[in-house]
Order: C-alpha cells, then structure tokens, then sequence
C-alpha cells in the first residue's frame, strides 16, 4: 500500500497534472463546446477558460464541479 506521502510525490505531480490539463480539455471537447462558450456557462471570460485548460491557472476543487456541471461528467472523470 502506498503512503500519503507517495500520491504526491514532487516528480510525479507535474506529469499527473498535465494529464489532468487533458482530461480537462478533453472533456469540453466531447461536450461539442468551445471555449467562449462554456465561459458564457461558467460566467467567466474566455481567457479563464484557456488558463485553466493550459495549466497557466490552476484549478481548485469548486471550479472543477463547475467545470463538470457544464460537460456533464462525474468529477471522477477528471482523474489522471
């Protein structure tokens, strides 16, 4: 069994949270969505958008509900 200290081991975050960037990515994509519009859904400029999917912005777990309203998917989709 892993421990905690394992699942967030410093050279494996960056490679986890690009994967994470695609799921992201991928998502909207599947949904049949650009970027304005899931912006215009989430209230949000195009740039937020665009942050979030290039990792520029990072985003937190509220946001990613947000996200996952949007394209309709469980939030376990997201998981790299």
């Amino acid at each position: 069994m892993e421990s905690h200290t394992d699942l967030l081991a410093d050279d494996e975050y960056p490679a986890r949270y690009r994967l994470f960037l695609s799921r992201l990515r991928e998502a909207r994509v599947r949904a049949g969505l650009t970027q304005v519009e899931v912006a215009s859904r989430l209230g949000k400029p195009q740039s937020f958008v665009s942050k979030c999917e290039s990792g520029e912005r990072r985003v937190d777990f509220v946001e990613l509900l947000a996200f996952a309203e949007v394209y309709v998917v469980d939030v376990g989709f997201f998981k790299p």
